[in-house]
């Protein structure tokens, strides 16, 4: 069980890292994705900076399933959020996939935290 949790940590923390730090950068793909959900690139900085302390929680939360819990329950409720973005602006349901993934496995990351 302890190996699973590890891994999924590890997993979320390598895509949630680069995609919140190039949001907080406000890179071009990120300001075009921004633009394409009628967001602002200081909106998406702020989600940026969510996906980065949750990847760090997740990290922290191996030392304390707590704070792993906590943060893979945020992470889970921004990736719905995201989704449902995707979904009320009309894009194709396959462009919200990648949420409705990251959502499943920092639901199961905050499910290993509390078997532990």
């Amino acid at each position: 069980m302890r190996t699973a949790q590890i891994l999924t940590a590890v997993l979320l923390a390598l895509v949630f890292l680069p995609l919140g730090l190039a949001k907080i950068a406000a890179v071009p793909v990120m300001r075009q994705a921004a633009a394409h959900l009628g967001r602002s690139p200081g909106l998406y900085r702020v989600v940026g900076a969510l996906e980065v302390a949750g990847a760090a929680g997740l990290l922290a939360g191996l030392t304390w399933d707590p704070l792993g819990a906590a943060a893979a329950t945020g992470l889970a409720v921004l990736m719905a959020t995201a989704a449902g973005a995707h979904l009320r602006h009309g894009d194709p349901a396959v462009r919200a996939l990648p949420a409705v993934v990251m959502f499943l496995a920092a639901v199961a990351y905050a499910g290993l935290s509390v078997a532990v």
